[in-house]
């Protein structure tokens, strides 16, 4: 069974730099031929979606070289990997609080997401500044400004706060990948990852390659999604609450 949806902490890239005495930058910059193998991976397996955390809200508070490091690659990726993109008919977007980013990081994005925006493959993206908390706040924001005098007629349900979320129109991972051993999901995707399975393992990830993804694809695989309902209501097509 193939997920839908995958989507990646990649998490390690300091410590692997560390153990090889490099700075916490030349990690990031390594972990970069991990995104090409896990969407080669994705591309030659029919994946529709492929999701990266890239660069958390929490990050900001990093030193400011890391940050302007981090920035200044993701420049530089986004001009080296768009002619690969269209190459593979994959989408690229990006999805974050961008009212903090870059002003030429943001145009370099808007740029590529235009360019590949017609492509009908692989779906890549990438989470920059982003966390779970600001999804929720700014869902429950800009629906109270759009119904603003519609209360208490007007609600907020499930089904529309999907519509208010910045990933609308994206499905929800079937699969989250977490590298380097820390097993939690960090303010990530908090209300889209309800019945995500969960995949932890202790490889870095600057050494995140094709067999490591097959291996979290099998695991996956293995296991049964029940949604909060028997295996046996599953078996027979039966509904159940959650």
């Amino acid at each position: 069974m193939i997920p839908k949806h995958i989507t990646i902490i990649m998490d390690g890239n300091g410590r692997w730099a560390k153990k090889i005495g490099k700075e916490r930058l030349f990690g990031h910059q390594a972990g970069a031929e991990s995104v090409r193998s896990c969407c080669e991976y994705a591309v030659e397996h029919g994946i529709e979606y492929l999701s990266l955390f890239a660069f958390s809200e929490e990050n900001w508070g990093r030193p400011s070289d890391e940050v302007s490091g981090l920035m200044s690659l993701m420049i530089k990726s986004i001009i080296e990997e768009q002619p690969v993109f269209m190459k593979n008919n994959i989408r690229f977007r990006a999805i974050g609080d961008m009212s903090r980013v870059p002003e030429d990081v943001v145009s370099h994005i808007r740029e590529c997401e235009k360019a590949t925006g017609s492509n009908t493959g692989l779906t890549l993206i990438v989470f920059l500044s982003y966390s779970g908390k600001w999804d929720i706040l700014q869902a429950v924001n800009r629906f109270v400004e759009e119904n603003a005098g519609k209360f208490p007629e007007m609600k907020m349900d499930a089904d529309t706060m999907n519509r208010y979320l910045s990933t609308y129109g994206i499905p929800e991972p079937d699969l989250l990948i977490r590298t380097s051993g820390e097993m939690r999901i960090s303010n990530y995707m908090l209300w889209q990852c309800a019945y995500t399975e969960f995949y932890f393992t202790d490889v870095l990830w600057p050494d995140f390659r094709k067999e490591n993804l097959a291996e979290a694809i099998s695991v996956f695989s293995k296991r049964e999604r029940r949604y909060g309902k028997t295996g046996d209501q599953i078996k027979c097509g039966i509904s159940g609450s959650n």
